[in-house]
């Protein structure tokens, strides 16, 4: 079974090449969506005249790939504030979009758009509209990234990482039962792959965080709840990002090298069971996009 949705995400180079790597799509397009006449050029649609959006086709297996990570997925590459420009390009047809050729699929839309809205707490720019055209761009942009390495992407490089990371956790624990053995294997996988200084779990057990798998040196046996980063993601049931943990009040210094951090809580019918805790030798480490792809992987452990 095949069914599709259309992305416009900024410059459908980066996006193309992005969905192409997600499991369970089946063929990626890049092309010219919703505009104002049949078969538009790409020289017609820079000029920003036509009402066209450079837009990815994305053909995917439902029995692999929800309708509803795909767009999340989605919202993980772009700035869902950011009107008529995503990266360094700007103009209407950079503006970003989710059009729909199914009808029955506009339920499944809106609610991760309401996801989206209350994560960043604020009305994103996203256009959502039924599909009113589309055509296919020129050969020469096809498999752009293919064909050109090292080309123009407006995508940071750490999606990709991400995107990989994603999957082969969701692969790595599809089935393991044991809550612990799933934080470990996922604490491993992010340390190896996304070379932080230090990655792992602490479990609400009674009224404290108790230290669970991690990789990296030693580090906190027991945590308060409230007190410190990790505390407060748990009291708050948030993630939170600390560009610099000097600045944090009440932190929790287990090792003099971390300068700034990330936790992400774990929830399970709306309570917080664990908490993942990222920290980095380097100032302002973490930012929103990594805070939505690590809650993903939350929710797949």
């Amino acid at each position: 079974m095949c069914a599709e949705i259309y992305f416009a995400g900024g410059c459908f180079w980066g996006v193309e090449h992005f969905f192409k790597g997600v499991d369970g799509v089946l063929g990626t397009e890049p092309g010219y969506a919703n505009g104002s006449f049949a078969n538009p050029t790409y020289e017609q649609v820079y000029t920003d005249t036509t009402g066209f959006a450079e837009t990815v086709r994305v053909q995917y297996d439902p029995s692999r790939v929800s309708l509803a990570r795909l767009v999340r997925l989605f919202f993980t590459v772009i700035d869902p504030l950011s009107l008529n420009r995503q990266g360094h390009d700007e103009g209407t047809r950079y503006r970003t979009g989710v059009y729909y050729s199914a009808v029955e699929d506009l339920p499944v839309i809106e609610a991760e758009f309401a996801l989206l809205r209350e994560r960043i707490g604020a009305e994103p720019v996203v256009e959502l509209e039924p599909l009113r055209c589309f055509y296919g761009a020129e050969e020469r942009h096809k498999d752009y990234l293919d064909k050109n390495a090292g080309g123009y992407c407006h995508l940071p490089l750490k999606v990709f990482r991400y995107l990989r990371l994603y999957q082969d956790i969701r692969l790595m624990i599809e089935g393991e039962t044991d809550g612990v053995a799933r934080m470990a294997e996922a604490a491993a996988l992010i340390f190896e792959r996304m070379r932080f200084f230090w990655v792992g779990f602490y479990r609400v057990i009674g009224d404290e965080l108790v230290l669970g798998p991690f990789q990296g040196p030693a580090a906190c046996l027991r945590i308060a709840r409230g007190r410190g980063v990790c505390g407060t993601a748990w009291r708050g049931a948030r993630t939170i990002v600390v560009p610099d943990v000097e600045q944090f009040p009440g932190h929790i210094a287990c090792s003099s090298q971390s300068r700034s951090e990330i936790v992400v809580p774990l929830l399970r019918d709306g309570s917080v069971t664990a908490v993942l805790d990222i920290d980095s030798t380097s100032l302002e480490e973490f930012d929103a996009s990594d805070a939505i792809w690590l809650e993903l992987i939350c929710e797949t452990i």
